[in-house]
C-alpha cells in the first residue's frame, strides 16, 4: 500500500489520508445544502433508483463515501441491507440527525478489506471519486473491488467537467486507466443515472471484476 510520511519520519497508512473535502473544511456547508434538498422537492433518489435496478431483493450494499446518507436511506427504504461509510465526522453527524438509525460508520474507503464483504453492490456516487485524497484513486478502487461478492458490481458517478470546488479534475480516460490498473472492467458507461448516452460532462459507470480477477 502506498504511504505518506509523518513529521517524525514514520509512515502513515494511506487510510488516514484526509479527503479533498476534509482538507477544504467545508463539509458542514455541504451537509446543510443536502439537508435542505432532502426537506424540499428536489429529486435526490436518482442514484438509488439505478442502484436498485442492479440488485435482487434484500441485497447487501455498501455506500462508500455516503456523505449525509441520502442514498443509503433510499436503498434501506427499498428493502436492502445497507452499510454506509463516510470519513468526515461532520457528515456522519449530519447523516445520523437526518436519518435516525441509519447504519453509518465514520470510516474511509481506503480502510476496507476482504473481511468487510461480500457485497452485491458498492455505491460510490455524488462525486466521491473526485474528492478522494490526492493520489489514492487506484487504491480506493482496489479496496472497493476487494469487498465485492462473486457477482458483485460497483456503481460510480462523478462530474467530468466543471467539478465542484476543491474536487479533482478527473477525465473518463484517466478514470478508465485507473480501473484497468485496479483489476476492474466497465460493464456500462452512461451520462446520467437515467442511463442517457455517455457524454463528457458527467460519467456514470457500472463496474465488475476484470476477467481473471475474481479470486484475487
Amino acid at each position: 500500500m502506498n504511504r505518506t510520511t509523518a513529521a517524525h519520519g514514520d509512515p502513515i497508512p494511506m487510510a488516514t489520508r484526509r479527503t479533498r473535502r476534509q482538507e477544504a473544511g467545508n463539509s458542514e456547508n455541504f451537509g446543510k445544502r443536502f439537508a435542505d434538498l432532502v426537506s424540499g422537492v428536489e429529486d435526490i433518489d436518482g442514484e438509488a433508483r439505478l442502484a436498485d435496478t442492479l440488485l435482487p431483493r434484500g441485497a447487501r450494499v455498501l455506500d462508500a463515501g455516503a456523505g449525509m446518507g441520502r442514498v443509503s436511506a433510499a436503498l434501506l427504504r427499498r428493502g436492502h441491507d445497507v452499510v454506509a461509510i463516510e470519513p468526515d465526522e461532520a457528515l456522519v453527524r449530519q447523516a445520523r440527525e437526518t436519518y435516525p438509525g441509519l447504519p453509518i460508520e465514520e470510516r474511509d474507503i481506503l480502510g476496507l478489506g476482504p473481511d468487510d464483504g461480500p457485497f452485491d453492490l458498492v455505491v460510490c456516487v455524488g462525486n466521491v471519486m473526485i474528492y478522494l485524497a490526492e493520489g489514492t484513486e487506484r487504491e480506493a478502487l482496489r479496496a472497493m473491488r476487494a469487498v465485492l461478492g462473486e457477482n458483485g458490481r460497483i456503481l460510480v458517478g462523478f462530474h467530468l467537467q466543471d467539478p465542484p470546488p476543491h474536487a479533482h479534475a478527473y477525465t473518463a480516460t484517466e478514470f478508465e486507466a485507473d480501473l484497468a490498473a485496479a483489476g476492474l472492467r466497465v460493464d456500462l458507461r452512461a451520462g446520467t443515472y437515467q442511463l442517457h448516452p455517455a457524454n463528457e460532462a458527467y460519467g456514470v459507470w457500472v463496474l465488475s471484476r476484470a476477467q481473471g480477477e475474481a479470486g484475487r
